[in-house]
């Protein structure tokens, strides 16, 4: 196969690279201004100092005293109830014993929130999840602003969690920065099984018992779910742009293998800050280059919808202008690399055995669908075409072979798909995404009358009222970043897989969210602009006729749209939790889903 880079990936490139002149040459300008301080540490007072080592022992205080050596900002979403985060609890003390040893030192610069989604799917507390995201950013620039650092370890893997780390990390881009996972638990009950309970007991057909008893067989123990959601796309996007080590998304907790890794990148970044002859900058990563990258694995790998809003507000971050145009045009030439529940069977433990991110990396740029000569945090992007292995106790990395499971990962030249997990839809109804990896090809396509609901919950109710039992287009309005904080809708997948298993066309149309357990149904989301903001969806009525063609890219009504005064529901109820609460000024500022969802990191 031909190494050079496709045309498409190229043109792409360069349309982002261009539109985003203004904005990275200003991005760029900051980082060097910071970057030519040198060693920040160097200008600080001694009263600033003094405070900065007040509570360190005395080798550690003249570590951080002696600017010679690195000092590493550790910026944790540690708890112990997100399961995720839970292995993080002794990472810190790991991570200063092994600089310490080498003669630097390391400090917590601070915590982030870590909200989980799960526990929050279809509560209260799902109105404040993509609202998390600048929390988690400001709370990360936040903890590095002492400017007492010469990197940075980002301590982070879920949902809104890592790219509001990364984002806020961009603001202080001039320090060499990397993730450090720490992997996925191991797997448990298998996914159609999942599947299966959670609709038996939408349809009344099982207890809450039998619920309850399969979910914790499902999420039992510490690390990332399984399944291929946003927690783990963050882990293969990350990866794919050079922002952790090679071959380290997927390793186990509490393996040597991990501990052997998060060790390594404690050291090679304490190597790479300014002075050291390997000076490293963020900003140099997180360029269009990398991130276009990334946009490839995520639509190889048919990702997370999620990161149709992340990956556009990390690109702001770093002077990029990121467009759902750009999504698109990459879709119709990246191959579909991997299946993944819910775009398959399988868990992201058996891709990680059937060659994990460095497999899919290499067949990507076998195929030129990769910039190698991006700039990853460690090495030469070639170097993410091998694997992490312990031979006795030293670490290494060697060539991946062939896929372990073409079921998961193909074979040679096969493909599952001949284009990319995600497509973007126009029409007369606005703009959204849908993600059609895990719909299969006759549920693509489907016209039917709509059914209008302002609440999940509310279409919860209609479904046990018999009223959803025919072809229907479930639209769920006034639930986009505006209105209550954009929430997942996650829980309405086992009512509509009811649908549509009882033989009926289905599907949904919101300006709400969905997570990346989006699965078999065909699902137009993330609808802009918003109906709380006067968009089309605010104008529909009842029985309505939507078609959904995500083959051609279209979601179109033929009803009257511009002869209709748009709803106006009451949202007093259900969408008046902490959410509407707290996020008052993000409600009333923030812009459309396409630019990221962000208030803070807009132009």
């Amino acid at each position: 196969m031909s190494t050079e880079l496709h045309p498409v990936i190229g043109r792409v490139t360069r349309r982002i690279l261009e539109r985003s002149r203004a904005a990275r040459e200003d991005y760029l300008a900051r980082m060097q201004a910071q970057a030519e301080q040198g060693k920040h540490r160097a200008s600080l007072s001694c009263g600033n100092l003094a405070h900065a080592v007040a509570a360190c022992g005395p080798e550690q205080k003249q570590r951080i005293l002696d600017l010679t050596s690195a000092n590493v900002a550790i910026v944790s979403a540690y708890n112990d109830m997100l399961s995720a985060h839970q292995p993080y609890a002794g990472y810190p003390e790991q991570l200063k014993r092994v600089l310490a040893e080498q003669g630097h030192s390391a400090q917590v610069a601070g915590g982030v929130p870590a909200m989980c989604d799960g526990v929050t799917q279809g509560q209260p507390g799902m109105d404040m999840s993509l609202f998390s995201r600048d929390v988690i950013a400001q709370a990360t620039a936040l903890s590095l602003s002492h400017n007492t650092f010469d990197a940075t370890l980002l301590l982070g893997i879920c949902d809104k969690i890592a790219p509001g780390q990364l984002i806020g990390a961009l603001s202080f881009g001039h320090l060499p920065t990397t993730f450090v996972p720490a992997g996925p638990m191991a797997t448990g009950i298998g996914n159609d099984d999942k599947v299966k309970v959670r609709q038996q007991y939408a349809a009344g057909e099982v207890g809450k018992e039998a619920l309850l008893e399969m979910e914790c067989n499902a999420y039992h123990s510490p690390g990332t779910c399984t399944f291929y959601g946003t927690a783990n796309t963050n882990q293969l996007v990350f990866e794919a742009m050079g922002l952790m080590l090679p071959g380290s998304a997927f390793v186990h907790p509490h393996s040597a293998l991990r501990r052997a890794l998060t060790e390594h990148a404690a050291l090679r970044l304490a190597g790479q800050i300014q002075g050291s002859g390997h000076y490293r900058q963020l900003a140099e990563v997180v360029d269009e280059k990398g991130l276009v990258n990334g946009l490839i694995a995520l639509l190889a790998s048919g990702g997370s919808t999620n990161h149709t809003l992340h990956m556009v507000a990390v690109a702001r971050a770093a002077g990029l202008v990121l467009s759902w145009d750009d999504f698109s045009d990459l879709s119709e030439v990246v191959p579909l690399l991997a299946r993944v529940y819910p775009n398959g069977p399988a868990d992201i433990n058996a891709f990680q055995q059937a060659g994990g991110v460095p497999l899919l990396l290499h067949k990507l740029a076998e195929r030129g669908l990769l910039h190698r000569d991006a700039t990853p945090m460690f090495g030469r992007l070639e170097d993410y075409f091998r694997q992490p292995v312990l031979a006795g106790e030293q670490l290494a990395w060697q060539p991946v072979p062939e896929t372990r499971d073409p079921a998961v990962i193909p074979p040679q030249d096969r493909v599952f798909s001949v284009s990319g997990g995600l497509r973007v839809l126009d029409g007369n109804l606005g703009r959204g995404v849908i993600k059609v990896s895990a719909v299969a090809p006759e549920h693509q396509l489907i016209t039917a009358p709509t059914a209008l609901f302002s609440s999940q919950h509310a279409v919860e109710r209609a479904y046990q009222n018999g009223e959803l039992n025919r072809d229907v287009i479930v639209v769920v309005h006034h639930n986009g970043p505006g209105a209550n904080g954009m929430p997942e809708l996650h829980m309405l997948m086992p009512i509509l897989g009811n649908i549509q298993k009882a033989g009926f066309k289905v599907a949904l149309v919101t300006d709400g969210r969905l997570s990346g357990a989006s699965g078999k149904i065909p699902a137009a989301i993330h609808i802009t602009p918003e109906a709380a903001k006067g968009g089309p969806l605010g104008r529909l009525r009842d029985g309505d006729i939507i078609t959904l063609d995500a083959a051609s890219g279209r979601l179109f009504t033929e009803a009257a749209l511009d002869r209709r005064s748009p709803l106006q529901p009451d949202l007093t109820g259900e969408q008046s939790g902490l959410g509407r609460e707290l996020f008052a000024l993000f409600r009333r500022q923030v812009s459309s889903a396409e630019t990221g969802a962000s208030i803070f990191y807009q132009e």
